[in-house]
């Protein structure tokens, strides 16, 4: 069968949608970067604060700390997504993915290098075509590398305090293959989806798979697993381009 066939957008099974970066794209933020991944796009900006939380103080903690804002602007979809503010509450969704960012990131962070700062990370969705999770961790590691060159030009780090990269990207069961990478059209129709966090050394932080209304063998699990590790590999390296230039 031609697996190609199965996709809207004729890539194969394990094929990634085409990737980018824009570095510095936010001129007033410490790093950021403008991540494309098909036609997703999410700026992933650092403003650096020199002090910790009152918790860091009042329980003394030492090392510095790192938390993720995430957000999806009105018109990042087709039809518009009210601002979390008019309804005087977080989005129960735009919550649990920005712990998610920050969770991903703080587990390949060294927080006593880091020094007692915090590290605020802003990831705003510009156009959401399905990963906007995935693109938002993908590019919060970019954007926070960019951070802590400039943070070691300045002379306030002695060198980055990450202490391996760090990618996600989703897989899911689509008309019963396992694919890489999951646009809209796809993730809204997928019998399962799952969203993998790694580290560039391969060990997992985060695993979320679940069925719609579906269920999963064991087959198809280590299939979407292995394709994303090839989606990871190939995300690693196109990171590490990003933050060479």
């Amino acid at each position: 069968m031609n697996l190609s066939a199965l996709r809207a957008d004729g890539r194969g099974a394990d094929q990634l949608r085409p990737v980018r970066f824009q570095n510095h794209i936010a001129p007033h933020a410490t790093g950021s970067t403008l991540i494309e991944w098909g036609s997703t796009r999410v700026i992933c900006a650092v403003t650096v604060e020199e002090s910790v939380p009152r918790w860091m103080k009042e329980q003394k903690v030492t090392g510095g700390w790192i938390t993720a804002e995430y957000s999806m602007l009105p018109y990042s979809t087709l039809d518009r997504k009210a601002r979390d503010i008019s309804k005087l509450k977080l989005d129960g969704r735009s919550q649990e993915i920005q712990r998610l960012i920050g969770r991903s990131l703080r587990a390949v962070l060294d927080l006593e290098k880091l020094g007692p700062r915090t590290l605020w990370v802003d990831c705003d969705v510009l156009q959401a075509d399905g990963g906007t999770r995935t693109a938002s961790i993908t590019g919060a590691y970019v954007a926070i590398s960019l951070a802590m060159k400039k943070l070691i030009g300045e002379g306030k780090l002695t060198q980055s305090a990450f202490t391996q990269p760090v990618a996600a990207v989703s897989c899911g069961v689509v008309n019963g293959t396992p694919v890489l990478d999951l646009n809209y059209l796809e993730d809204k129709d997928a019998a399962v989806d799952m969203n993998l966090v790694m580290t560039g050394s391969g060990e997992f932080i985060e695993l979320q798979a679940a069925g719609e209304e579906s269920t999963f063998t064991d087959t198809q699990l280590a299939e979407m697993i292995r394709l994303a590790r090839v989606g990871l590999k190939e995300l690693l390296a196109t990171q590490a381009q990003a933050i060479a230039q």
